[in-house]
């Protein structure tokens, strides 16, 4: 028997400190959130501080972002590492895109010296988180729809507006905000406890339980004029960002993959039916084949690009492709693994249902499978289905 990866040589596409950094963020994962992940899933809580503080401790919170105490890893590293978070669970690595590929990254890319020196050393540590606000109620693939406006009142800005969706939204310590000005789209800083500024966390939730999803709204919200990030201007500045944060889902979105594929040949090794292990049938084996090559397709799709954005050669469309394919072959396995597992898999004693209708948010959140499909229809045809 041989591990999954195995059968595409993974681990020769990978440096020794690449290799180092998955087996820290593993142990790490091990230790602090498998034991308590089922139980936070199912009473929808995460504490979310403290673990914050634990991935800071080991450098994972902007970790490729240069300076202001970041760890300046490269793409590949940071991708393995949200491999290995969102085999733990999805709602783990959306802490960590957010707070690194989002507002982290938003700071460090379009903010001024001081903003950076403010936010981000105290961000990669673990002492304060940060969200995105972008998504509005009735405005997600289209942000240029965007209602949220900040007006000037003197030096200062005044905000108004609705942001839904926001992962981290209701603890963070501040929300980078984007607005609509006379000016066209601008980022700003709201830090929490604002007046005006109010949290809401989202209930009910089926998905990402184990993940604070929130509610931002802003009512005559007043912020200084250095509250803006300076470098951003249009939505070029968000969409950067969110591009960065897909690239976090194309690695990630194969972890709990993986993780699902694992539990499941274990679990179809020790299964008995008709008297013989689950493992020995020709349909099981032909299900674990299928997954397999799917689950290597995407890993090294997701190292292939990794490469490139070291390269400095990585096109956004190259990172729609690695979204759709990646997130949408794991949905795919997640379910195909429930199959194998029977009733036991839709019970919280194993991870692969949790991965599944976590995997059904992560299909949707960055940009849509449909938005993705549409980027890469115009990248072939020249020709754009949609505004």
């Amino acid at each position: 028997m041989i591990a999954p990866t195995e059968l595409f040589a993974l681990d020769t596409l990978l440096t020794e400190e690449e290799r180092e950094i998955r087996t820290t963020v593993r142990r790490v994962c091990d230790r602090e959130i498998r034991p308590h992940v089922a139980r936070w899933f199912e009473d929808g809580e995460l504490p979310a501080r403290e673990l914050a503080r634990t991935l800071g401790s080991v450098g994972v919170l902007g970790m490729h972002l240069d300076g202001y105490g970041c760890a300046g890893m490269g793409a590949v590293s940071y991708g393995l590492a949200c491999l290995e978070l969102e085999a733990a669970d999805s709602g783990l690595r959306s802490l960590v895109s957010v707070q690194g590929s989002l507002a982290m990254y938003a700071i460090w890319k379009y903010g001024s010296e001081d903003q950076k020196q403010e936010w981000l050393p105290a961000m990669a540590a673990g002492e304060r988180i940060g969200c995105f606000g972008l998504t509005e109620p009735d405005f997600g693939s289209d942000p240029s729809g965007m209602r949220t406006t900040a007006k000037r009142e003197g030096g200062d800005w005044v905000l108004n507006g609705t942001k839904m969706w926001i992962t981290n939204g209701s603890v963070s310590d501040v929300a980078v905000v984007w607005a609509r000005t006379d000016e066209g789209v601008r980022g700003f800083l709201v830090p929490a406890g604002t007046p005006g500024f109010t949290l809401n966390d989202v209930k009910h939730k089926i998905s990402l339980r184990a993940s604070v999803t929130s509610e931002l709204v802003l009512d005559g919200v007043r912020l200084p004029a250095e509250a803006m990030l300076p470098g951003a201007r249009g939505l070029s500045g968000p969409l950067g960002c969110l591009n960065e944060a897909r690239f976090g889902i194309v690695f990630g979105s194969m972890g709990a993959a993986l993780d699902c594929l694992e539990t499941t040949l274990a679990y179809a090794g020790d299964r008995e039916v008709f008297a013989r292990p689950l493992a020995s049938f020709q349909l099981t084996q032909e299900k674990l084949a299928d997954m397999a090559l799917e689950l290597g397709k995407g890993l090294l799709l997701a190292v292939h690009l990794g490469r490139l954005k070291e390269a400095g050669t990585l096109t956004p469309e190259q990172v729609s492709a690695g979204k759709l394919n990646n997130v949408r072959e794991a949905l795919e396995i997640a379910r195909k693994c429930r199959t194998l597992l029977g009733a036991n898999g839709v019970t919280l004693e194993y991870p692969v249902i949790r991965h599944s209708v976590n995997l059904e948010s992560v299909l949707t959140y960055e940009g849509t499978s449909e938005i993705h499909t549409l980027v890469l229809g115009k990248a072939l045809t020249g020709i754009g289905a949609f505004s």
